[in-house]
Parts: C-alpha cells; structure tokens; sequence
C-alpha cells in the first residue's frame, strides 16, 4: 500500500487498532493488545452502559467467577478486586452488586487499560490505510483495524406500537439508572426478562406504582446457584458461565465450533438458548409485591386525558385497557448494523448481515477486511456468550492472537 495516499492524518498518527467501547469486552481486548506491540488506541466511557444504564441497587445475573473482566496474566479478577476491599464475593451463590461491579470495572481500567480515552468516536468512515475515525472533540485519524466493541449502547428495542406513543409516556428500561423521578406514579413495566423484571423491583423501590405486563406465561426466575454439588449431578449438569446444562456448557466451551453450525441453526440457537430469565435474588420482590399481568398479548397504545392506555387480551379476559402515568419497556436488546450511524454508509451498505447483524468469520472479522465486531453484535455468529460479559475471555485471546 502507498502511505503516502493517507487522506486525513500522517502516517505518524496512524495506529494498528482503535477499540470502540470500554465496557468488559473492550477493556479485556485492550489489556490483552498492551502485550502485542501492536499501536492500539481505545475510546469510551468505562463501563458506561453498566453505570448509566441500568438501576440502582440491581445485582448481576451470572455468577462471581464469570463477572470478572479479563487480562493476558489472569491477575485482577473480581475475586481479587473484592479480597483487596474487602467486598464479600463467592464464585457461585453470592450476587454481584451493580456499584461493585462498576467500580471493579473502573480500577481494572486505571490498572490495566491506563491510556483509555473517554471520549466518543462519532464517524468511520473507509480510507486508503484502513479506516478514518473521528473523535467528538474533532480529531481525525487513521487505524489499520478497527474493533467496534459497542456492547447493548445502540441496540435498545421498543416494538413499534409502543415506540409510537409520544416520548413522555415511553422509555426503555436503558434509559434509566435513577428512577426517583417516578415516585407516586403509575408505571407499567412490559416484559419479563432480567431488565423488566429489575426495573419494575427498582421502580417499587423508589416509590412508584408497578404493574408487570408480559406475554409470557411465567416468570422464569433462574435457580440460586449452589456449590459442591454430587459427582452425578456435576457430570449431567456441568457448569458454565452461562449457567448449567450440556448445552450452556458447550456454547461457553466451544464457540469456535458454534460458529462453525450452520446459520439456520446458529440464529435458532442465539434466539432461543437463554431466554428471558430474571435472577432468583429478585423473586420476593415483584412476587406478591405488585399486579403481574400474564400471558397478555398488547392489542393497542394510544394516550388518553394525559395518560398512556395499555389494551390487552390474556387466555381469561378477552381486553383489559389500563391507565398509566409511564410505560417502561423491558423489550430488550436487538443488534442492528443500520442502527450503528456513526459507521458511514459506505460501510454499512458492504456489510454483509443476516438479521442486521454482521456476519463474521472465525476471527471475528466481518466482510470489510479489518472491521470486527465483539459482545452483542457478534452472537449471531458465535452464540449466546457474546452476550454475557464472560464471553470477553475468549474473544480477547482469541482476537489478540489473531491481530498479532
């Protein structure tokens, strides 16, 4: 390639790898490159999405030993974190609290990842040396690689009847982390997954009126992790950090195999393994705590005398219409390349996708030569781990191994 053709910065500035987002997968990828030689750069707020998205007070899901965020020498896992603060910490059994995981994140990036800079990168764009990136503070420059290591940030989905309400009566549950401001108010909470089921205990929390409307004909609360189990147990049931069972076990154990089923298969498997499931530690309080509206399929969204109106229909009760102040959606999150805007559309139209997803190779590596994709957006092609944030283990050795 002619270096003299770079069309936006010398070829001093110019680096091998820019990493955006610093959440778990970005952070781990980073520390793991510091080793390389490689020249990396990596832009973001630390942990962002976990500090400014998601309740106060909440506890992680998956288990202590696969909370930890990743470095090359295995030398500050949360384990760590908590033995030298003094934080009560199990491997299996004792949840994670959101303030400890968040500050766990923000010492491993002092420590580890000490030339993050927390700053958004707003355009992406194709250039003659790779890629042009732009900063929000208006530096440009110039990177072989890029990893986009964006975690849920984009990707909050709200269904279509609900999005039309007028912002005033809709949110996602991503656009909470303090929910004083509902206190004395009337909120539906619609789901039934970690996020609704979260939220709606940390709304009850803050004062507000919940109600739980979901689809779903149960709650499906995940069972209190327990350690030593009986020898039988262990080998019917082997443990991950995705949970129990052969298949958890394999899609942690094996994503390189995973990505190697075929795609009909792959986007079964993504969709349906680890279906909403809220954690046991939240149970007592929504159950018996506030209405849970089952089996309730929305029929219509509409706001009336100041008020968003739900109407739907359950097995028992052929419409219901019910008035609240706020609706807050617990839908989830739907990765999508043409929600990714800072990418020109140069690179979003090349892409090639399924599902709006990238498809990737082995290394992570989609169909633009030198652009990968890590977390969320990447499950599609290596399964439910890339939606957890133990997956960063193997997708930082493996990627680091593979750009080195």
């Amino acid at each position: 390639m002619n270096n003299s053709s770079l069309d936006s910065a010398s070829l001093d500035s110019a680096i091998d790898v820019a990493i955006v987002g610093a959440g778990p997968y970005g952070l781990s990828l980073s520390a793991h490159l510091a080793k390389t030689g490689l020249r990396t750069r990596i832009f973001g707020k630390t942990m962002q999405s976990w500090q400014d998205h998601m309740p106060r007070g909440m506890k992680l899901k998956s288990e202590g030993f696969a909370s930890s965020i990743y470095d090359p020498d295995s030398a500050f896992p949360l384990s760590e974190y908590c033995r030298e603060n003094n934080i009560s910490y199990a491997d299996i059994g004792n949840p994670v609290p959101l303030e400890t995981f968040v500050a766990y994140g923000h010492e491993f990036q002092r420590r580890l990842v000490p030339h993050l800079e927390p700053v958004e990168i707003t355009s992406i764009k194709p250039s003659s040396y790779g890629f042009t990136l732009t900063t929000a503070l208006g530096e440009a420059f110039d990177a072989r690689s890029v990893v986009l290591a964006v975690g849920i940030t984009h990707f909050s989905y709200i269904p279509p009847m609900l999005a039309a309400l007028p912002s005033e009566h809709i949110s996602h549950t991503f656009d909470h982390s303090d929910l004083s401001q509902f206190q004395g108010r009337k909120v539906a909470v619609i789901g039934a997954g970690a996020s609704a089921i979260d939220t709606a205990a940390a709304l009850h929390e803050a004062g507000a009126h919940v109600e739980i409307i979901t689809r779903a004909s149960r709650i499906a609360f995940h069972s209190k992790g327990t350690e030593p189990r009986p020898l039988m147990e262990r080998l019917r049931n082997p443990r991950s950090g995705l949970g129990v069972g052969w298949k958890s076990w394999l899609c942690s154990n094996l994503p390189l195999v995973f990505h190697r089923l075929p795609e009909n298969m792959r986007l079964r498997a993504t969709r349906r393994h680890l279906g909403p499931a809220p954690g046991w530690f939240v149970r007592d309080k929504v159950e018996g705590v506030m209405p849970i509206h089952l089996n309730a399929e929305l029929q219509s969204a509409s706001v009336e005398n100041g008020q968003a109106c739900l109407t739907f229909t359950t097995p028992t009760n052929p419409a219901t219409t019910l008035a609240f102040d706020h609706i807050v959606a617990g839908t989830g999150f739907h990765p999508a390349i043409t929600r990714l805007t800072f990418l020109d559309e140069t690179l979003r139209s090349t892409l090639k996708t399924v599902e709006d997803t990238p498809i990737l190779d082995r290394n992570f590596e989609s169909s633009v030569p030198n652009l990968y994709f890590i977390g969320l957006a990447a499950a599609n092609s290596f399964g439910p781990l890339n939606r957890f944030a133990c997956g960063a283990e193997f997708t930082a050795k493996h990627l680091t191994q593979h750009l080195a």
